[in-house]
């Protein structure tokens, strides 16, 4: 019987190796997904925010540029362009689509996409009455 189990444990740690990479890369994928929603529900709050407070001739394209503005490259190329209108005469409406990135932002991404909606009240001016 031999007692002498040097580098066991190096092999054993090798051949744990990939799943323990795959472990973590599916990790980093919810943390991408999670930032994803996160990014999404504040650039439609943004575009929703800026829509509500422009003249009702510019409100889309504000609340287009605003929704888009703070976006990072990789996410902005993956966005759909973000749907803006009033919905009714007190609120306005802005649903921002991304598309949650593979592993690195650069890499492409997954074909579901995430979307953020917002909604935001119309500010009137003081002559337009309640």
């Amino acid at each position: 019987m031999r007692t002498d189990d040097r580098g066991q444990t190096s092999v054993e740690f090798l051949g744990l190796l990939p799943l323990i990479l795959l472990v973590l890369a599916v990790l980093w994928e919810c943390v991408l997904a999670g930032y994803t929603y996160t990014l999404a529900g504040d650039a439609a709050d943004r575009g929703a925010r800026q829509g509500a407070a422009a003249l009702p001739s510019g409100d889309q394209a504000a609340c287009r540029q605003a929704a888009l503005d703070k976006l990072g490259d990789s996410w902005r190329a993956g966005a759909e362009a973000p749907e803006c209108h009033p919905d009714g005469p007190d609120l306005y409406r802005a649903r921002v689509t991304l598309k949650v990135p593979v592993l690195f932002p650069a890499l492409g991404s997954f074909p579901l996409p995430v979307t953020g909606e917002a909604s935001a009240a119309r500010e009137r001016e003081p002559w337009e009455g309640p």
